[in-house]
């Protein structure tokens, strides 16, 4: 994946954040941080929100096809098993 298709995957990202309104209040989520996690050998990007309103807050699990896949236990990636 290039560079311009990684920015666009992740824009994408962020479209669907301010998008959708807290279950609580109807407000707006503020993103609070960033993060990756590996499931099964599939790397997800993990973005927690607040609202901006009642300070509900909600994860975000995007898959992130963009990350090279390693397996964090063992950190061994599909280049050095070649």
């Amino acid at each position: 994946m290039i560079l311009n298709e990684v920015m666009k995957f992740v824009e994408s990202e962020y479209v669907i954040i301010n998008n959708t309104p807290c279950e609580i209040c109807g407000g707006e989520y503020i993103t609070e941080s960033l993060g990756l996690t590996f499931n099964n050998g599939h790397a997800s990007n993990v973005t927690t929100c607040v609202c901006e309103n009642c300070g509900n807050e909600r994860e975000f699990l995007f898959r992130a096809p963009f990350v090279s896949q390693t397996d964090p236990e063992s950190q061994t990636s599909k280049e050095e098993l070649n």
